[in-house]
């Protein structure tokens, strides 16, 4: 009978983890996602311009998901380059989890394959944002400062 429950228990967790990555939908990395505010409405902390400015830092994805600088700090206007330079995919998407509103601009980024690399679009006002991996929200941390 124990181990029944146990088995319950993984389906019912199974089915939660795949209910939660339902729920972020896939959003396409070519698309500006919203311009100037994007879907989130007032939950957006650092509007996008809706295209690439110049870019202000370059954060790589080492081994594991480490994010160097784990904190990047560029102007306003300015954009940031993700390379994936880890041996596995990663879904580099805003804070929070899994609504991903605070700053539309990480929304050019999206699935990185290992190798590849993307630049959001620009940031449009002063403020910072977090961003982590979808598929693996603690991990492939970091945040953006807008000056």
């Amino acid at each position: 009978m124990i181990f029944g429950n146990r088995i319950l228990a993984a389906q019912a967790a199974s089915v939660a983890a795949l209910l939660v990555m339902a729920a972020c939908g896939g959003s396409s990395p070519t698309s500006p996602g919203g311009g100037s505010g994007g879907s989130g409405g007032s939950s957006v902390k650092v509007k996008s311009t809706g295209s690439v400015g110049a870019v202000g830092a370059t954060v790589t994805i080492g081994a594991n998901g480490i994010m160097n600088p784990t904190q990047a700090t560029i102007a306003v206007n300015q954009s940031v380059t993700f390379v994936n330079s880890d041996s596995r995919s990663h879904d580099m998407q805003s804070d929070p989890h899994p609504a991903h509103t605070d700053c539309p601009s990480m929304e050019n980024v999206g699935l990185l394959q290992p190798g590849q690399s993307r630049t959001t679009f620009g940031f449009a006002n002063s403020g910072t944002c977090g961003y982590h991996d979808h598929n693996d929200p603690t991990s492939a941390l970091g945040r953006i400062v807008v000056q």
